[in-house]
């Protein structure tokens, strides 16, 4: 198992970046699917970017793409979003997530991923 700690969200205006950071924690980090979700309020959780063992392999929803970059860092158990040109319909809860598996994605479930971290909350300014 592994335990997940999301940091990075604050208050940012439109057109602004962030960089969300989520940091790992218990078994080896390397065998563990890594994925990206957020959730509006009244919304449902979404997924948004997910990356696999060695970070050579990324997938983005669509409102990801292009603005949305997900990477990892397996020596110091952490994974990124890095968001850019963020919009205030970005506002949301954004989650880490990880998946044990020795499998293939794309992972882009929410009921693809084993543990969750506890959000960090991005909100967009107009």
């Amino acid at each position: 198992q592994v335990h997940l700690v999301e940091s990075g969200g604050r208050l940012v205006r439109a057109g602004g970046s962030l960089r969300l950071s989520c940091a790992a924690s218990g078994d080896t980090f390397s065998n563990y699917y890594m994925g990206w979700f957020r959730q509006a309020p009244g919304k449902a959780r979404e997924f948004a970017a997910q990356i696999n063992w060695g970070g050579s392999y990324e997938y983005y929803a669509d409102f990801a793409k292009g603005r949305f970059f997900i990477t990892r860092d397996n020596a110091k158990k952490t994974v990124y979003l890095q968001l850019d040109a963020l919009q205030p319909e970005d506002t949301a809860v954004y989650y880490c997530a990880a998946k044990q598996t020795f499998g293939r994605g794309p992972y882009n479930y929410i009921s693809d991923y084993n543990y969750w971290g506890q959000g960090t909350q991005v909100t967009v300014s107009s």
